[in-house]
């Protein structure tokens, strides 16, 4: 660091500092453009002028994260540390623009309960239909919350969307088949054409649109070609919602309102991305998402608790079935992208049946590596990355040319999606109690294998014309764009 920034300590390992309630991967960036944090709260660097005759002033750092500055006579003045808010990190363009940050604030419950109160007092035929898609791990937090299951929780929580005015509750574990099985069948084709395309391999997953905020607007147009192309299950629920279901439905896209409910307030910024709004009807896939805790937050708005609640039956998006069954996928809470492409790849261009997967931790928990071996060649080497720390290691390695990986699960928040920043907090200690607790209640559903899915194969084949097909590839699939940062006193390299 610049000596004219005298007495502050630089702190490079984030994920030491930043406590589980700040995992926003978005404050995230944030935090790693100024020169010192602690626990999400940063005393950005002040550029000290030297008056003649005078020292700098001197920074004590304690034990307990506190700073004191030391005056000449040696007096020591403690300094107070300046917060930073989701609306500080919002309002940073080092991360994200300002039409990005409109477009996010316009993203909350209370827009969902603009829509419903509307609905009530609308004409039949300017009534939009409401959708509200849960992710499971939002799910697992509010069942570790109210101290339930996760059917249970999933039963009351359709039945309080319903009392509200919403029409239809899914669960995107179904639309993560969809992102599952598009991205087994990219690697195949990227690991085949490897020799002939040098950005083929490694292929990096794409689901965590934190990780995608920073590759576009950090490393851009070298890191692009190696994300995957296969929608988040997020966004493939978009097309789902919006495209079949409004179909079946008879209503047009732009007359089904889609709330989706997430971990993660980056998935705030997918569903803002102009990839994902249909032009025809000038609408988005998504046009609400909010987080675990702004659930929590609408129910004690309305003055419910979900313990209480008389259960619902759970909807289905195919009439044929009475209620729809909650599965889960196998490989962790973040979608188990690794696993589910490991064990695809190794039968497919091995003819290896692998049952059960074994992680080599490498420097911490969150930095994991699996290998496919035979006769001592390794056929595949596959890592899991979570937090930015991980993910600027695996970059770096990448521009050296030394990334010894075919794909890499990549994730922004440290433990991956259930510790996301939008998941409901503790309010006290036991943090990492409670996480424990969400992941035994993710893994207590039965897991499924995408392709044996028969709902999937049929829409497979009804809604998309077959696996591969043109409309499967504008309804899976997407593109990125590299980002270049304006500059703000955000984002000057200190």
């Amino acid at each position: 660091m610049a000596s004219a920034f005298s007495g502050v300590l630089q702190l490079t390992d984030l994920d030491d500092y930043i406590g589980p309630s700040q995992n926003c991967p978005g404050l995230r960036m944030m935090l790693e453009q100024c020169s010192c944090c602690q626990k999400g709260e940063c005393i950005k660097p002040v550029k000290v002028e030297k008056k003649p005759g005078k020292a700098a002033a001197k920074i004590r750092i304690e034990a307990d994260g506190s700073y004191f500055q030391i005056n000449q006579d040696g007096a020591a003045q403690k300094l107070e540390k300046a917060k930073i808010t989701l609306n500080d990190c919002l309002a940073c363009s080092g991360c994200i623009t300002s039409a990005e940050s409109v477009l996010i604030t316009q993203q909350s419950h209370e827009e969902l309960c603009k829509t419903l109160a509307l609905n009530k007092t609308a004409a039949p035929s300017e009534q939009k239909l409401v959708v509200v898609s849960v992710s499971p791990q939002s799910r697992a937090s509010l069942a570790a919350r109210c101290k339930m299951g996760v059917v249970e929780t999933a039963k009351k929580l359709t039945a309080f969307f319903k009392s509200l005015g919403v029409h239809y509750v899914f669960d995107t574990t179904f639309s993560r088949n969809f992102s599952l099985l598009e991205g087994q069948e990219e690697f195949v084709k990227r690991f085949l054409r490897q020799a002939e395309d040098k950005k083929a391999l490694p292929m990096l997953a794409s689901a965590c649109p934190g990780w995608i905020c920073y590759a576009e607007k950090t490393h851009g147009s070298f890191i692009i070609p190696y994300i995957s192309t296969t929608k988040s299950p997020q966004q493939v629920m978009g097309s789902l919602v919006k495209e079949y279901f409004a179909q079946q439905q008879h209503f047009p896209p732009d007359q089904v309102y889609h709330v989706t409910v997430m971990p993660c307030y980056d998935k705030k910024l997918e569903a803002s991305r102009p990839d994902f709004f249909n032009q025809e009807y000038q609408t988005r896939d998504v046009d609400c998402v909010i987080t675990t805790g702004e659930v929590l937050k609408l129910l004690e708005e309305e003055g419910v608790s979900l313990a209480d609640v008389e259960p619902a039956p759970l909807d289905s998006m195919f009439s044929s079935a009475a209620e729809e069954e909650l599965t889960s996928h196998s490989g962790g809470g973040s979608g188990g992208y690794l696993e589910h492409i490991y064990k695809h790849a190794a039968k497919e261009l091995f003819g290896i049946q692998v049952d059960t997967i074994r992680y080599k931790p490498l420097k911490n928990k969150d930095f994991q590596e699996v290998t496919l071996e035979r006769d001592g060649v390794v056929l595949l080497h596959f890592a899991l990355a979570y937090g930015f720390r991980n993910i600027q290691n695996l970059v770096q390695k990448l521009k050296r040319g030394k990334c010894p990986y075919h794909y890499v699960e990549v994730m922004a928040c440290p433990s991956g999606c259930l510790n996301g920043g939008g998941q409901i907090k503790p309010a006290g200690e036991g943090s990492k109690d409670q996480l424990q607790q969400v992941e035994r209640l993710y893994e207590s559903l039965k897991p499924e294998i995408p392709g044996k899915n028969p709902a999937v194969k049929e829409l497979y084949e009804q809604w998309l014309g077959g696996a591969g097909s043109e409309k499967a590839a504008q309804a899976l699939h997407t593109g990125y764009h590299p980002v270049e940062k304006t500059s703000t006193g955000f984002n000057i390299k200190w």
